[in-house]
Parts: C-alpha cells; sequence; structure tokens
C-alpha cells in the first residue's frame, strides 16, 4: 500500500475547540472593563518581549506587533533580549514595574520566567506566549503560535519529497527503495516548540528509518543528541563538521539532512561546502531542509542550494496575538482553536494555531513575493531591505 504523507492528517490527531478552557491566569480578573480597566486606547501600554535581533524573523515579528498595536492607538514598550534569559527576564521585569496592562512574550527559556508570570499575576497583567510556550506556570493566559507538529510533519515530508523518495502529493515514488543516509538536527532544547517540530518530522521519516529506506549513520537519533542550543548557526555548523569526520570519512554518500531553522541550515550547508560536496543539489549538495523562510536561505533555495523551507508567515501571528490582546484589555475571551494540546506542566494553555506552508524553488514568488513578505529583488540579493 502507497504511504501517503498529509500535514492533514497528522493535524487531525489534535483536538480542536473554540472554547478557551480554564486555569486562572495572570489576567483572570473579574473586572468587566478587562486589563485595560476602561482607560482611553492611548493610556494602554502593551509589553512585548521578544527573544532575538540575531535572526531577521523576531525583527519582523516585533516589528509587526508594535506597529499593528500602534496603529490601534496602543503604546507599546517593545524589547529585545539578545538571546540573554537575565536580560530578558530584567526587561519583563521592567515592563510590569513601568504599569504595561497586557504582556506578549515569546520566551528565550520558556522555563526561565516563573517569578516574573507570578509578579504579572499580582498586578492583574494578562500574559500572551508568543509562539514559544512559556513553561511551568499557571500564570500563562493564552498561547498564540503556528501548528507546531504540522511544522515538523512539513519538514520531514520535505525532506522525502527533495530526496525523491515522495512526490508534491506526498505519495511514494515507485521504484525508490534506498538505502539513503540522512542525519538528524533538532532545535534548542529550551524552546518548547523544538521538541514537536522534531516529533513531526520523526512522525513521518521512523518509518522510513524501521523499513530501512532511510539511514541515520551516525546512529544519533534521540532528541537530547541531535538538539542545538539557541537555534546556533556556528553550533550547528560544528556539529555536521563532526558528523563528517567521525561518520562519512569512509567515502560514504549522505543523502539529506533535517533542519529545523534557516539559521542551521545555512551552518549545515557551510560545513558540507567546506568538505567539497555542491555547491549546489545539482552537484551533488545533500538535501537540506529548514523553517522560516529568512531571505538569505530564500536565496539559497533560488540558487539551487537549499532544497526547502516551511514558511510560518509571522503576520498573521502578529494579527493574531493583537486580537487576543483586544479581547484581554476588553474584558472578553480571546477565541481559541486548541484546547487539549499544550500542557506547560502546570495547566493546558487555551492556544490559536495557524497555519504553514512549505517553499520549493517554485513556490517563491507564490508564497513569498506576490504575498508581500519578500520583494523579487530582496529574494535576489539575499537581504532584507
Amino acid at each position: 500500500m502507497r504511504r501517503k504523507i498529509t500535514m492533514a492528517a497528522a493535524a487531525g490527531t489534535l483536538a480542536l475547540s473554540l472554547a478557551a478552557c480554564g486555569g486562572g491566569g495572570a489576567g483572570s480578573t473579574e473586572s468587566t472593563e478587562g486589563a485595560g480597566g476602561g482607560a482611553e486606547k492611548s493610556d494602554i501600554t502593551i509589553g512585548v518581549a521578544m527573544p532575538t535581533e540575531t535572526s531577521e524573523r523576531w525583527i519582523a515579528d516585533g516589528n509587526a506587533v508594535k506597529d499593528g498595536l500602534e496603529k490601534l492607538g496602543y503604546k507599546v514598550e517593545l524589547q529585545y533580549a539578545g538571546d540573554d534569559i537575565p536580560t530578558q527576564t530584567q526587561q519583563i521585569d521592567q515592563m510590569i514595574t513601568s504599569g504595561a496592562d497586557v504582556l506578549i512574550v515569546a520566551s528565550i527559556d520558556g522555563t526561565a520566567l516563573t517569578s516574573q508570570l507570578e509578579a504579572a499575576a499580582a498586578a492583574n497583567i494578562p500574559v500572551i506566549a508568543y509562539d514559544r510556550l512559556i513553561r511551568d506556570s499557571e500564570n500563562v493566559d493564552f498561547y498564540v503560535t503556528f501548528d507546531n507538529f504540522a511544522v515538523g510533519v512539513a519538514q520531514g515530508t520535505a525532506l522525502l519529497r527533495g530526496m525523491g523518495i515522495v512526490d508534491e502529493e506526498g505519495a511514494e515514488v515507485a521504484d525508490v527503495t534506498g538505502p539513503f543516509n540522512i542525519e538528524l538536527f533538532a532545535g534548542s532544547p529550551d524552546d518548547n516548540n523544538a521538541g514537536f517540530f522534531f516529533e513531526g518530522a520523526m512522525s513521518v521519516l521512523d518509518p522510513y528509518i524501521t523499513d530501512g529506506t532511510l539511514v541515520v549513520k551516525s546512529g544519533q537519533t534521540d532528541f537530547d543528541t541531535v538538539a542545538t542550543l539557541r537555534w546556533s548557526q556556528e553550533a550547528a555548523q560544528k556539529r555536521m563538521e563532526d558528523l563528517l569526520t567521525s561518520t562519512y570519512s569512509d567515502g560514504s554518500t549522505l543523502a539529506g539532512v533535517l533542519s529545523p531553522f534557516d539559521g542551521i541550515s545555512r551552518g549545515i550547508i557551510t560545513a558540507l561546502q567546506g568538505v567539497g560536496q555542491g555547491p549546489t543539489i545539482e552537484a551533488g549538495l545533500p538535501i537540506v531542509t529548514g523553517q522560516d523562510a529568512e531571505v538569505a536561505s530564500v536565496k539559497l533555495i533560488a540558487d539551487g542550494v537549499q532544497s526547502s523551507t516551511i514558511f510560518k508567515d509571522t503576520r498573521k501571528l502578529a494579527e493574531q496575538s493583537i486580537k487576543v490582546t483586544e479581547a484581554f484589555i476588553n474584558g472578553d475571551e480571546p477565541e481559541a482553536n486548541d484546547t487539549e494540546t499544550y500542557d506547560n506542566g502546570k495547566k493546558v494553555v487555551p492556544s490559536f494555531l495557524l497555519d504553514v506552508d512549505t517553499v520549493f524553488t517554485d513556490d517563491i514568488t507564490p508564497l513569498l513575493v506576490d504575498s508581500g513578505y519578500w520583494t523579487a529583488d530582496e529574494v535576489a540579493s539575499g537581504v532584507s531591505d
């Protein structure tokens, strides 16, 4: 029987509901005025904590949230933490002290903000986890993100498609038997999303590993071993270099690499090209996946170097976080479409999940350029304006 891989099938395991679940978070207020206390919009401040400016993705997120809220008339305090946990905790402390009415937080370490969330709860400030789940605290009111398991499914499927094992519809290509050597990379272990990405990808790849079509030649298949702290491009490049030395110096062919993020992908590609593989897929470079549609990697896809990326339209994520913010300000219950999946260790956090798209070369123009996410000139240069 031909296996058929679809994001819908994987996502179907998630039971969706439109009613937010229980649990007393920071915004659990009986006031009918909501978090804004009935004030004018110009007197309401939203604190926005983003993890880093080293990724163009997070710069775009921060700007989109800030611009959208300011257009509605709110004051916004936007802070980037440089991937430094103490800096982010201090920034959030300051937002609370300064009288923020709502907090939108994309955490660096989802387990490191317990005391900040306790302070927010004491001040009756709703907390919205933005794309990264904040763990081990009951004081998380809402989670806005993409369907992270489905992201992983898309990445695993993209790897198989890039290697020619499945077609564009996810159905197996006849007479493709392998074995094909692959290696696995995962995201940062302190980011709750990284586990969902990896689990989603492995739900697709495991059957092919089991039947021998795919072989992880290094034997490194568990999340803790393949995780990349802070999503570091440099760490990924070093690990790929080590894998090439330890596992592929015998002349074995590496067919593909599962990468969860474009920055990690670029590190992997640098390592591969450094030992003479490539420089393009057509010239023998292994298939490398990615995520976030960073413009530098979109150019690599256009140039036939990186195989694919997962496009998470952060404009939609920002728009949804703004809708949730306004609901809290107005004393309303934000709309959730998932109330079962995201257990942070203390409660199941009501969530709104957004869909994603896979980008291969032919998808760049319709998905990224025509939608205005990147311009054709930005793609051509690999640099955002």
